[in-house]
């Protein structure tokens, strides 16, 4: 037996025998959670790793960008590219592919297919009543992307009584913030309404960025009847950052190659869904149908030394999820239901060429000359089965299977003798564009899914699944072809996950969560630059696995802590590929993934003085491991350690001030490296420097 599964039994063993009685109830394990069914139901039911931070932690950390509140998570990782730019790391590499599900009260932010690494700036984080993160595939009821994991932001419910809250703060680096929330109840129906406008210069030269921010909620309940509706928008600017070189790095990280809008980015998204919930006897109804449009202007700073261009995508959304509870006696359930989504899309992209000044980008010229243009309708239906059981009152099983069906009519608008390559003057070559003809994709998948709860007793749970997972390639990846040949013909990345984990409290100052799992990932898909080319790949096969650990408590009457450590391992099983020039076959075979650090880590300690009431004072550390930052595992990145501090106080009911320093010992750090295979130059992702914000929250009570 592997080491690590002989020390996992032999805590099961010690965990089983200790009475019951000899411990107080354990509060984590009576954590609601929603992802996981669509509906409430207790962490200890649940057989996967789920994190949960509700409104109160939102609040205290105060985040000004989504790491700040995930990155507290075991085993999840989510990096600053400025703004609210960001790549995210749960049980994979730090990446930018489709194998994260976002939601916003359950529902995707995006439709499959038009997956976005930044989509978490579509949701407003700050003014969530919850954040659900689940590590690993998601259970049955949910299909594509859910592979690493998901992030379920839920909005806050009307506050039974009026009231109003007034958030503003200000910061290093033009940091401004204004959080507005009201809301209240009245008989059956309840509102809530929150505004979010930030607006930040940014550390780094001509690095502005700003949002704005809606959610309105609405709340009817009438017996058995509940009807949730939400509407939201959103709109982000965002100016382009650059990476450095090491010399610019370390001796300028507050350089920024793009000038002048170069790589700017501009996003609007409106999301309005309405969840309409019937309870009846022996059974429950759901049905949310929802509607999206999101509109995406940017020039891709990733392609301006190789294919600079300038693009907008638009896309809207009409869907339906459904789902039916039928109760078959207190001990059985079954759950099904049927989501469907229709999602019509646009994409035009025109040749740019930039103004270079030395090693920075002043300006761009539009060369009038189009890439793509073209139209894509995408058809989803997809149905599940779910059976969950309890047996001797102290074994809960899960077995679920679901079958995705997805249909892309494909449309190019370009005339047929559209010119494919275009000359860059800035380049001084041309650069070629490949366009597929008009055609129907289709791809289908069956993923089954299993799970076990054990209950030891009242304070220790071990739970053990098995899941099947995937996610189709984006519309972008499969219709802009860029130099790359038959990417119409790219598989979904497929992936099988077995996890075995244990929860409960040891002790009063000891609650804990830990995780052991196995992902095997085939047709992982890479992107690999090739001098002036990039082109797109489905892998053989890579592997990931690792361990995640969460404890916290409270030491004394006055101190707390909270730790998260994850240790991974992902390395790729079979792959090789023809690259470079001259033309050469790199096998990575056996090679640890790119990108993939080995340990993350994040430990706060919180110190309430009862001497002082409303007084809250924490210290942070966030510790990302080494990792390589290539797949031929020639060059690698150290990985950082950085200190945070937040303090609070509560100075009456209706008044708080607040403040907190980021990277408090002023570190130099990256917060993305990497190198293209065969160029031994690195790129770097300077990370801000020490920050300091500041702010006031006023309640108000009518």
């Amino acid at each position: 037996m592997h080491p690590k599964n002989s020390l996992l039994l032999s805590l099961m063993l010690y965990l089983s025998s200790i009475p019951a009685q000899a411990l107080t109830p354990v509060t984590q394990l009576e954590t609601v959670v929603v992802t996981a069914t669509r509906e409430e139901k207790l962490k200890r039911e649940l057989a996967e790793s789920v994190s949960v931070f509700d409104g109160k932690t939102i609040e205290s950390v105060s985040p000004s960008h989504p790491s700040e509140l995930i990155n507290r998570a075991a085993g999840a990782y989510v990096n600053n590219l400025g703004g609210e730019g960001h790549m995210t790391a749960i049980r994979q590499p730090i990446t930018t592919r489709g194998v994260y599900l976002y939601l916003e009260d359950g529902v995707p932010v995006r439709p499959t297919g038009f997956f976005n690494h930044n989509a978490l700036y579509e949701v407003n984080i700050p003014q969530s009543g919850n954040i659900e993160v689940v590590k690993g595939p998601g259970s049955a009821l949910y299909g594509s992307d859910a592979i690493g994991g998901m992030v379920n932001s839920l909005t806050p419910p009307p506050p039974q009584h009026t009231r109003y809250l007034l958030n503003t703060e200000a910061g290093s680096h033009g940091w401004q913030r204004v959080l507005l929330n009201a809301g209240g109840t009245s008989g059956d129906h309840g509102v809530n309404l929150s505004v979010n406008y930030t607006n930040n210069e940014g550390y780094r030269d001509e690095a502005d960025y700003d949002r704005s921010s809606l959610s309105a909620r609405w709340d009817y309940k009438s017996n058995e009847l509940f009807i949730k509706t939400l509407l939201s928008y959103t709109q982000v600017n965002q100016s382009g950052i650059s990476s450095l070189e090491k010399d610019d790095y370390q001796r300028d990280t507050a350089k920024n190659r793009f000038h002048s809008n170069v790589a700017l980015r501009k996003v609007e998204a409106w999301r309005l869904s309405s969840d309409v919930s019937l309870t009846m006897d022996t059974a429950s109804l759901n049905v949310i149908p929802y509607y999206r449009h999101n509109t995406m202007t940017m020039s891709p700073s990733w392609m301006v030394s190789y294919d600079p261009n300038e693009r907008e995508s638009h896309f809207k959304s009409l869907g339906v999820l459904t789902k039916y509870r039928y109760d078959i006696n207190e001990q059985q359930q079954i759950i099904t239901g049927i989501d469907i989504d229709y999602s019509p899309s646009t994409y035009k992209e025109g040749a740019i060429s930039h103004s270079v000044n030395g090693d920075l980008y002043t300006g761009y010229q539009s060369l009038n000359t189009p890439n793509y243009d073209f139209d894509a309708k995408q058809t989803s239906i997809s149905q599940y089965i779910q059976y969950e059981g309890r047996w001797f009152d102290t074994l809960i099983t899960t077995l679920g299977v679901r079958y995705d069906y997805f249909k892309i009519r494909y449309e190019d608008q370009l005339n047929a003798d559209t010119p494919d390559s275009v000359f860059i003057p800035q380049l001084g070559r041309s650069v070629r564009h490949r366009r597929p003809q008009d055609q129907k994709v289709t791809f289908d998948q069956l993923s089954p899914k299993l799970g076990l709860v054990y209950q030891l007793n009242e304070q220790h749970d071990i739970y053990a699944n098995y899941r099947h997972a995937f996610t189709i390639p984006s519309v972008g990846t499969l219709f802009r072809s860029g130099s790359t040949s038959n990417t119409a013909e790219l598989d979904p990345i497929k992936a099988r996950s077995v996890e075995l984990g244990l929860r409960g409290q040891a002790a009063s100052w000891l609650h804990y969560e830990a995780a052991i799992y196995q992902m095997t990932i085939k047709d992982d898909l890479i992107s690999v630059v090739n001098g002036f080319n990039r082109s797109i790949y489905n892998a053989g096969e890579t592997e990931h696995k690792g361990i995640e650990i969460g404890v916290n408590g409270a030491i004394t009457g006055e101190v707390a802590y909270a730790l998260a450590l994850t240790k991974t391992k992902q390395t790729y099983k079979t792959f090789s590929y023809t690259c470079c020039f001259p033309f050469q076959n790199i096998d990575v075979s056996g090679n640890d993934i790119g990108k993939a650090p080995d340990t993350i880590a994040n430990l706060t300690l919180t110190y309430s003085p009862l001497t002082i009431p409303g007084l809250r004072v924490e210290l942070e550390w966030e510790h990302l491991g080494k990792y390589f930052t290539d797949d031929t595992n020639t060059s690698s990145y150290d990985g950082h350690d950085l200190l945070n501090v937040r303090a609070a106080y509560a100075a009456t009911d209706l008044l708080e001030i607040y403040a907190r320093v980021q990277n408090l010992t002023d570190e130099l750090y990256s917060t993305y490296t990497s190198n293209q295979v065969g160029d031994t130059d690195i790129s770097y992702r300077p990370g801000s420097p020490r920050t300091v914000y500041a702010g006031i929250r006023l309640r108000f009570k009518p």
